[in-house]
């Protein structure tokens, strides 16, 4: 039976001299997950298999995420495919944010570190929404709003998206400072160095905003160092 907790143990390079445990999960099951104000099931997008993550049905406030249970994360490399867009029932200004948490709090799933994406802002014809495609956030003292009032143009950037199609993310992160790439880009589109949370361990979680009709596939992380 396929489930998302038979991961496979390798072993890889993180950097030269570095070694890493790297652990894959296919999200083709729900099994595993610690689901957060969120409902999931397996379905089809683009002819690729993976999980499909919505607010609850009795949903009222919060944050919504699908912890991986037994998941640990302090540095390495977090990959994922990922499509997000605005639900049914979004409001028209809603962007479709989607996601990864890293570092989260396995006894407060409300305070983590997270990088996200707007994909219906990235084709926008205004370059100023364009410039906020990608986000990263830490909860619940720094949401977005704070940063962006504090740090203008610092914690989010331009990258090339299409709403509701399959793309694929990279996080690398070591101590303090994490980065994120997307696509084939062998450059990231968005360095923190900073990480609110100061060196901290926690869990990996799928991340979407309440009004995001999300989907994710092939979770891969490599831990180490």
């Amino acid at each position: 039976m396929k489930t998302c907790l038979s991961y496979l143990l390798v072993t890889a390079l993180l950097a030269p001299g570095l070694p890493a445990q790297v652990v894959e999960y296919p999200l083709d099951s729900t099994e595993g997950l610690r689901l957060i104000n969120v409902k999931a099931e397996v379905v089809e997008l683009g002819g690729l298999e993976g999980l499909r993550v919505t607010r609850a049905d009795d949903y009222t406030e919060g944050g919504t995420l699908a912890l991986i249970e037994g998941s640990r994360f302090e540095n390495g490399v977090i990959e994922i495919e990922l499509a997000g867009e605005p639900a049914s029932w979004a409001d028209p200004a809603m962007r479709g944010f989607i996601g990864i948490a890293f570092r989260v709090d396995p006894t407060d799933p409300n305070r983590y570190e997270c990088f996200y994406l707007r994909p219906t802002n990235a084709r926008a014809d205004n370059q100023l929404q364009r410039n906020h495609s990608t986000q990263y956030v830490s909860h619940p003292e720094y949401p977005w709003y704070r940063l962006r009032d504090e740090s203008p143009g610092m914690y989010e950037s331009y990258v090339d998206l299409a709403a509701g199609e399959w793309t694929s993310i990279r996080i690398e992160v070591k101590g303090t400072a994490a980065a994120l790439y997307v696509g084939e880009a062998e450059q990231p589109v968005l360095i923190v160095k900073d990480l609110k949370h100061g060196e901290s361990v926690g869990q990996i979680g799928l991340w979407l905003h309440e009004s995001t009709l999300a989907h994710f596939r092939n979770l891969r992380f490599a831990t180490g160092g």
